[in-house]
């Protein structure tokens, strides 16, 4: 029987030696290549992977402000800090990895939707510039390079060349470097920041639903029946009768960790932005008693942005001996979606 054992994995060597061109040095060389590419792919798929560092945004701040010789004026904070969060998208390690075609950035997945959970942020912030925070009133002219910035990062993200998703969202950060340079410039007054409660509460009320869809889809992890569709099964002619439920609504398990990616690349954004916020807006935010709340969203963030131990993301019952990482995050961000709520609530107030 180990005859046979031997002989068997004898013939299957001496099969892969005759597909690769026999015994040759030219069929060892492919083969040698071959599994050295694998082995670089597999090392650098690893490196791409790691989620960037999270950064001081007072100091970032700071530094550009003396680099350009200029006073960090309202609004600077949040610019940089959009310039930052958009350069790093695009020059971390691997680059931006969404568009690859070509391994390691392939084979990739949790990056890529890590990538598309900041973008999100990153156009919402965009459009809340271009729509409100950069205009006096509804009947002011859109600022010139917000314009072009905004529609810039709408571009698709998955374009690999002709044009290319990077030299798109390049041309957008352009924009935004010009309008930090107007915005700062003590010779021109065209480009304006209006650190209002009212801009704020705008891009706010847009954030609450944002979150509020990633929390339920995180929790959806372990299944949870749709209210939409136990509303409307209830016999609204006998209030008495058993309560009706609808349908348990699950996450697929492969799309566990993409979710769960999203909601991190999000929430590494949105911990910077608020950063930001915090600077710029911060005479409006102490008027409105709305600090504490900022602070609160904050720290929320910090936590959704704990270290990850596991090689994989765990998808235990809610109650189970294994953990489950989507409802941690969903926690998290549920938090954090409850402190923007009272942020809104007090911004709202005369």
């Amino acid at each position: 029987m180990p005859g046979k054992i031997r002989q068997y994995f004898k013939d299957k060597k001496d099969d892969v030696q005759d597909y690769a061109g026999g015994s040759g040095v030219i069929g060892k060389l492919i083969l040698a290549l071959v599994v050295v590419y694998l082995l670089v792919a597999l090392v650098l798929g690893m490196i791409w992977s790691s989620e960037p560092d999270t950064f001081s945004v007072r100091e970032h701040t700071r530094s550009v402000a003396n680099s350009m010789e200029r006073e960090p004026i309202t609004g600077f904070a949040t610019t940089v800090t959009m310039i930052r969060i958009a350069e790093t998208l695009l020059d971390k390690p691997g680059g931006y990895i969404s568009n690859d075609i070509f391994p390691p950035g392939l084979w990739l997945d949790n990056m890529p939707n890590w990538e598309y959970g900041v973008l999100v942020q990153l156009r919402d912030l965009s459009r809340a510039m271009r729509k409100d925070i950069s205009r006096s009133q509804s009947q002011s002219a859109e600022d010139r390079d917000l314009t072009i910035a905004e529609p810039q990062f709408h571009f698709d993200s998955e374009s690999w060349a002709i044009p290319s998703t990077e030299a798109e969202y390049r041309r957008g950060i352009t924009a935004l470097k010009r309008y930090l340079d107007r915005l700062s410039s003590p010779d021109q007054a065209d480009a304006q920041f209006f650190a209002r409660a009212d801009n704020l509460g705008n891009w706010l009320a847009d954030l609450e639903t944002r979150l509020g869809s990633l929390s339920r889809t995180l929790g959806e992890s372990v299944g949870k029946a749709s209210v939409s569709d136990s509303v409307i099964t209830m016999n609204s002619g006998d209030p008495l009768a058993e309560e009706a439920t609808g349908e348990d609504v699950k996450t697929p398990w492969t799309k566990i960790d993409d979710v769960f990616y999203e909601a991190r690349g999000s929430s590494w954004a949105l911990l910077h932005i608020f950063r930001a916020i915090e600077v710029d807006f911060r005479k409006v935010l102490q008027d409105k008693n709305a600090m504490a709340s900022v602070r609160q969203v904050i720290i929320e963030l910090e936590g959704a942005q704990g270290e990850m131990w596991s090689p994989v993301i765990l998808n235990g019952s809610g109650f189970g001996v294994l953990a489950n990482h989507s409802l941690t995050m969903a926690a998290y961000l549920s938090r954090a979606n409850s402190a923007i709520s009272d942020m809104r609530d007090l911004l709202s107030r005369g």
